[in-house]
């Protein structure tokens, strides 16, 4: 993911609009502070998707996104560690 200051952003946004458009999220800052984020039509596509149901679990709505690994949220069944009380 990119990060450029809004003064930066003004300069070249034709190259941030193609950086989005290849699947990047550029996030603009301003003072300092992230203040947006670029993202192509798909990955917006898929936010208001996700934001439209309503219902599911948060790894629902972060799996609707893009390039995210789905192994990434599969349970842990290992044992857990013995505790006394």
């Amino acid at each position: 993911m990119a990060t450029i200051t809004l003064k930066d952003a003004k300069a070249g946004f034709s190259a941030l609009v193609d950086k989005a458009s290849a699947g990047e999220f550029v996030t603009i800052t301003r003072h300092g502070k992230p203040a947006a984020v670029l993202v192509s039509v798909d990955a917006a596509e898929a936010a208001k998707r996700a934001y439209r149901k309503g219902d599911g679990s948060f790894a629902d709505h972060i799996l609707a996104f893009p390039d995210i690994d789905e192994d990434v949220f599969k349970r842990n069944c290992s044992p857990a560690r013995d505790v006394e009380l």
